[in-house]
């Protein structure tokens, strides 16, 4: 999806926009007003913007992993636009405003190992510790080395190294905190051809090669990107599989005798993975074993037609629509197997019931 650009009568430069709907900048296409919106250029101007902001503030930059209620935002959102790479001594900066699969295609034709399996995520770089964003057995925690953060409350710009970023499964310390801006985004990357090993069976499968082996850089990224855009997950404006949040719900990590409990109740196992001496149970599997299918439609809403774990507007749809699908699907879950299914998207003025 591209972005919607305001006409020269609206630029930031002469100053904010009232009342701007805030549709028009998700991924999903929901989304009620703004109080008033600034478009920044620049990380910098960005936090100009905030500085002199009053109320409430929200940040928006590809605005793939946001659910914005109905009501809007009754204060000032920044959107961030632009971006920047550059590179040395091993460590590439990106600035936050970049389009993240942007970035990954400089990785990959520069000969820089790390990412290339994070390809076709939409969205900015400066999202990606926030969630700590990963797919296809990579993560970005695996590769940051660094974060360069402005904190509201102290007015300070420092860097901040992994440790204090606090990674977990898609989770930061960043992620629930307002008072953070992300600016810019260290990785760490290994001059290579080659991607890191393959870490996930089914690009694993898909490129035809033992999980643990590498292969061509332009391979892993072009085989993720074939793998995406077969779950909707390359985003297409013609494509209303794709006018999403991407996944909605993060799969349950969960002790391991609940794991057995679910076993024995689905009659074999889930598809999951180890996570110390807990398990990670596959979010999809979980609704289509509730009897959600894919396609499943609520009004304006439905579940993908290619992937149960994408909630898709239809056209014309309201989040209160999306929020209802999602709650129906994470309360049926929760009624057959005792797991209750946590949304991964930012949720603004919005909530499953």
């Amino acid at each position: 999806m591209t972005h919607a650009s305001p006409t020269s009568s609206e630029q930031s430069a002469n100053g904010p926009i009232p009342g701007k709907s805030l549709s028009e900048y998700t991924t999903l296409r929901i989304g009620g007003r703004a109080r008033e919106l600034i478009e920044a250029h620049s990380s910098v101007e960005a936090v100009e913007a905030l500085r002199a902001a009053e109320g409430p503030t929200l940040v928006l930059a590809g605005g793939s992993n946001v659910v914005i209620g109905d009501e809007g935002f009754d204060g000032t959102v920044v959107v961030l636009r632009g971006g920047g790479i550059a590179e040395s001594g091993g460590v590439v900066r990106v600035e936050a405003g970049q389009v993240w699969d942007e970035f990954v295609a400089w990785t990959v034709e520069n000969g820089f190992s790390g990412v290339e399996c994070l390809s076709g995520i939409p969205g900015s770089a400066g999202a990606t510790p926030i969630q700590n964003v990963g797919a296809y057995g990579q993560e970005v925690a695996q590769t940051i080395a660094a974060v360069n953060v402005w904190d509201r409350e102290k007015d300070e710009i420092r860097d901040w190294t992994p440790a204090e970023c606090r990674f977990a499964y898609r989770q930061s310390a960043f992620k629930h905190e307002d008072r953070y801006f992300v600016m810019s985004v260290d990785f760490r990357l290994e001059s290579s051809p080659l991607s890191q090993p393959v870490a996930y069976a089914e690009l694993a499968r898909r490129v035809g090669v033992e999980v643990g082996e590498r292969v061509p850089l332009a391979e892993a990224r072009k085989t993720v990107l074939g793998l995406r855009r077969g779950k909707g997950m390359v985003l297409d404006e013609n494509d209303h599989d794709t006018w999403s949040a991407g996944s909605f719900f993060t799969n349950p990590i969960i002790d391991e005798h609940v794991y057995h409990e679910l076993a024995e109740k689905a009659g074999g196992e889930p598809p999951h993975w180890n996570v110390g001496d807990q398990v990670k149970v596959s979010a999809a599997w979980l609704i289509g074993a509730a009897g959600f299918e894919k396609g499943y439609r609520r009004g304006n809403v439905s579940l993908s037609t290619k992937h149960t774990l994408a909630l898709t507007n239809r056209g014309g749809a309201s989040a209160t629509e999306l929020l209802a699908l999602a709650s129906e699907v994470a309360d049926r879950v929760e009624q057959d197997f005792s797991i209750r299914l946590h949304p991964e998207p930012v949720m603004v003025n919005a909530a499953l019931k």
